[in-house]
């Protein structure tokens, strides 16, 4: 049935109504569409089908819709039947977009939405904006248009900022900070980076795993304090340092602390008292603006700015569109705002793929010659000619990419197959695997793919020998035999709960199976019910539903009053108590940058779920020694390259891969990359 079979509000009603009962859209976008031809019942039931079709793309990641990709691959552009789709027992499904939009021209798209009480240009106050061939929610447009104006105004002053800066100071301060190294072959791109964000008021720094983004931004904030305090020895520069969820700021956290001691700061003046100046604490970004309980408005905005000079955001592909718009307009004029993230990473589950965007050209460089003069003059370091673009826009000035790995070696089976991932070298993903790398296993699903997958969960048995200091990957059973182990005895002071806590939380860490998808058999709604039973089968656990001790979960939703948010992990422990008995309660990293635990009461936790697997998704801005990735055996459009790359790059250790033999949805998804739609970049140039 094509779109001309709801041409009038009733049959495009119903249609979408069926599309909301089978999960097709969310509820929310049906109601959208709904409120729509309530408050416009003449508008054209196309109209009322593209405002749908633009709420269901915020759900999935995009700031808008676009209307040409809608037309050329349906399927694909929507995501429409999503995942685990299925129509009730003896029903029929409804007709699927790509048989809706048989017919449909862009011709016909622009007579429908030729509709000014409900579609509007820039200026107005419609619910729904069109951009070209790109329809928007008002409000995302808007976002948009904020986080572009708020970066163009701090790169508007590049050429002021760079003749301000004392060449001679800051040159000396880099030498001192970056000693050459030798045997490295290349220029430093940690050195380069802190040139290019010491002269601008925005800048990115971007780079896969162990490429040294934190400490290159370490010693940023030591060039900066330390040309600060040369000039107001009373007065350093206000830092304040920042990441998305409590997860990615306990980790960085523990890293720029390690980075700010070893520093290296004799040949500064004054250079203890830039360590200092240096924080270590790191707040989450809900946290740093004052999240406000029920509304999506903050306590720090454009008329009451954060009091602080220099803002860092870790993890920053995590960031969404709205969080970055906040985060600008909350920023004073005056301040610098610095981005560090990996720009192949999958980007927020939000709207809005903000630093994957800013980054696409980053590889490339297109650094002007004026730039690379510059960059020469105040590092020593030499920039290649092929980085080298006359026509270079000004946010490329202000990104630096990292170009060498430091975590990875070359016999690093973990840093090649991420590397062959995030080039879309198919055929070499499948050698990598192929040349027995140690840190590298792959296990099949087929046949006793159950029973294969049980041992690693359990046990970290992923069939590979055991690394040369003689360590062998771990399972669950790691955690929760911690747990039983350490577990403090009755009576026992706050101290010892808490460090008993934080044991466990760190035993946690040490393996994680990952999901790409949320439904199916090998989704994270089905493998969390298995992995429970193989773990209470094996004596680790209690129970198999419920609370109990050893469960571990994941906040699904931000809970301000308990300050929690979305994406934070906590293990459920079973408290000893003085009289007998014990006590559940749920342990989580306090999330400020102290090392503390917080403990909360099971009954006051009202969205969380059991997370013994983690969508790939959630679980960016983590790390674990050793990380599993279990891949459906079917394609489905969200398996794309960053997926498999974010869930390579979550392993330190170990990687593990577990997927159908013979399906070749690995070597289907390397081939796929993930573009977000959005207008972002517009006028950016």
């Amino acid at each position: 049935m094509s779109f001309h079979s709801y041409d009038d509000p009733a049959a495009m009603k119903a249609l979408l109504d069926r599309w909301a009962e089978q999960g097709w859209l969310r509820a929310l976008d049906a109601a959208f569409a709904d409120f729509l031809q309530r408050e416009a019942p003449d508008a054209p039931p196309l109209l009322i089908l593209a405002a749908a079709l633009a709420s269901h793309q915020l759900g999935r990641g995009h700031a808008c819709l676009d209307l040409g990709d809608t037309l050329r691959d349906p399927g694909f552009a929507l995501s429409l039947p999503p995942e685990g789709a299925a129509g009730a027992e003896g029903a029929a499904l409804p007709p699927a977009p790509a048989e809706v939009l048989d017919g449909l021209t862009l011709a016909h798209w622009e007579v429908a939405l030729a509709f000014p009480a409900l579609v509007g240009e820039e200026a107005g106050n419609t619910p729904l904006l069109r951009v070209g061939r790109r329809v928007y929610l008002r409000r995302y447009w808007q976002y948009e248009r904020d986080v572009q104006d708020g970066i163009r105004r701090r790169l508007g002053d590049l050429a002021e900022r760079q003749e301000a800066l004392p060449l001679d100071a800051l040159r000396a301060a880099l030498d001192v900070l970056f000693p050459p190294s030798p045997g490295v072959a290349g220029p430093d791109w940690q050195k380069l980076a802190c040139a290019l964000a010491a002269r601008s008021a925005f800048a990115i720094v971007t780079g896969g795993p162990g490429t040294g983004k934190t400490t290159t931004v370490v010693r940023l904030l030591a060039v900066l304090q330390a040309l600060a305090l040369a000039e107001r020895p009373d007065r350093p520069l206000r830092i304040r340092l920042a990441a998305p969820t409590g997860k990615a700021a306990a980790r960085l956290n523990e890293s720029i602390a390690g980075a700010v001691a070893k520093l290296k700061l004799d040949g500064l003046p004054a250079g203890e008292q830039v360590r200092a100046a240096i924080p270590v604490a790191v707040t989450t970004l809900h946290r740093l603006l004052g999240s406000r309980p029920d509304t999506r408005h903050f306590r720090h905005h454009a008329g009451n700015p954060l009091p602080l000079d220099v803002l860092v955001v870790d993890e920053a592909s995590m960031v969404d569109l709205e969080m970055m718009a906040a985060l600008l307009a909350a920023l004073p004029p005056s301040a610098r705002l610095v981005l560090l993230g990996d720009k192949d990473q999958l980007a927020s589950v939000e709207a809005g793929a903000v630093l994957g965007e800013l980054c696409r050209r980053a590889r490339e460089g297109h650094y002007t010659p004026d730039s690379r003069a510059w960059l020469e003059a105040a590092t020593g370091e030499k920039v290649a000619d092929e980085l080298i673009d006359a026509a270079g826009t000004p946010l490329d000035q202000a990104v630096a990419m990292l170009r060498h790995s430091h975590r990875f070696s070359g016999d690093s089976g973990i840093g090649q197959l991420a590397a062959a991932v995030n080039d879309g070298a198919v055929q070499r993903v499948g050698e990598v695997f192929a040349d027995g790398y140690a840190d590298l296993a792959r296990i099949g699903l087929g046949g006793d793919g159950e029973a294969a997958l049980r041992r690693l969960v359990v046990d970290g048995d992923n069939g590979a020998a055991p690394a040369a200091d003689g360590e062998r990957p771990r399972g669950y059973r790691h955690f929760l035999h911690e747990m039983a182990e350490r577990r403090p005895a009755a009576g026992a002071a706050q101290a010892a709960l808490d460090a008993w806590a934080l044991q466990v939380l760190a035993a946690h860490g040490q393996f994680q199976l990952l999901c790409a998808l949320r439904r199916g058999r090998w989704g994270v709604e089905g493998l969390n019910q298995r992995i429970a039973g193989w773990l209470h089968e094996a004596g680790l656990i209690p129970a198999r539903e419920g609370w109990y001790g050893g469960r571990p979960v994941l906040v699904t939703r931000n809970d301000y009053g308990l300050g929690l948010m979305n994406g934070d992990i906590g293990i459920t422990l079973a408290l000893p108590l003085a009289g007998g008995g014990t006590q559940l309660r749920v342990a989580f990293p306090s999330g400020d940058g102290s090392q503390g635990v917080k403990w909360v009461l099971p009954s006051r936790l009202q969205a969380v779920e059991t997370v013994y697997a983690l969508t790939v998704h959630k679980s960016q801005g983590s790390e674990f020694t050793h990380a599993a990735l279990v891949l459906p055996d079917g394609l489905n459009p969200i398996l794309t390259r960053e997926l498999v790359y974010t869930g390579i790059t979550r392993a330190k250790r170990w990687f593990t891969l577990a997927d159908a033999p013979g399906s070749k949805v690995l070597e289907q998804a390397v081939a796929r990359r993930v573009l977000r739609v959005s207008g972002l970049l517009d006028g950016m140039a």
